[in-house]
């Protein structure tokens, strides 16, 4: 019985190679050719539906033969950690950052925009819920602790990932880096805000330290800015923080 075991793993990781890579694997004895080819294309379609799902931007500035080499490159060389159809995009992107190397034809901004975009289908599906409506922090947030919704991301790209499109490809990444906070609202719909640095930073100390009382979390910011009047940074931060629970990206602590 083992040494039967042992034959059909034999036969399984030859079928399996061959359907990720034929140009790389022998035809395994046995199999019609054209049985083999059916096989390969049901489950390279499969792979590539669920990328076109998760990544349509990409694939719409890839299109056709860049990003069947794409898809066709992953699949052979990929080894998933997870059999969840779901986790395919992170997948993608472990491939991306650790095995794609340097491709020629690839845009600069390929992993950064992949990662943009699953970001949106991981809070789509994350567990956890917006902070709840507290109106004494929308009434003056200062005196309140701040807290960073668990469904609420603050992140920075070298590139515009959020306006990348076929009409906008840009080669050289901006001098400026963009900053983003990718967030679920209390409707359940996946949103994104472009803030600027200091609205970044506040948010990133949420993220790293938080909660944190309010007036303190701007006071840091405010000498971290080295500005000259600290009350103008607190004033800003405090309608800034209004805005964000309203949306909900932050709430009382």
């Amino acid at each position: 019985m083992p040494e039967r075991g042992g034959d059909f793993q034999q036969v399984q990781g030859a079928f399996a190679a061959y359907l990720r890579d034929p140009r790389h694997n022998p035809l395994p004895p046995g199999v019609p050719p054209r049985r083999m080819a059916l096989y390969r294309e049901l489950f390279l379609n499969n792979i590539e539906s669920f990328l076109a799902s998760g990544f349509p931007v990409l694939k719409s500035i890839l299109a056709g033969e860049c990003w069947q080499e794409l898809v066709e490159d992953f699949f052979a060389r990929h080894r998933s950690r997870t059999p969840l159809f779901v986790a395919i995009a992170e997948e993608f992107l472990a491939y991306l950052r650790d095995e794609r190397g340097h491709v020629p034809t690839d845009p600069p901004f390929l992993e950064e925009l992949a990662h943009y975009e699953w970001v949106e289908l991981a809070l789509a599906v994350a567990e956890g819920e917006p902070p709840p409506c507290d109106p004494a922090f929308a009434r003056d947030p200062l005196p309140c602790t701040v807290r960073l919704s668990e469904l609420a991301w603050p992140l920075a790209y070298r590139f515009p990932v959020h306006r990348l499109g076929p009409d906008h490809q840009p080669v050289a990444a901006p001098e400026q880096p963009t900053f983003l906070v990718v967030y679920r609202d209390r409707d359940d719909e996946v949103r994104f805000l472009e803030v600027n640095g200091a609205s970044y930073r506040l948010l990133a100390l949420l993220e790293q330290e938080g909660p944190l009382p309010a007036r303190v979390c701007l006071q840091r910011i405010a000498e971290e800015l080295c500005h000259p009047e600290p009350s103008v940074v607190l004033a800003y931060g405090a309608e800034l923080l209004r805005d964000l629970a309203e949306r909900g990206v932050v709430g009382g602590g």
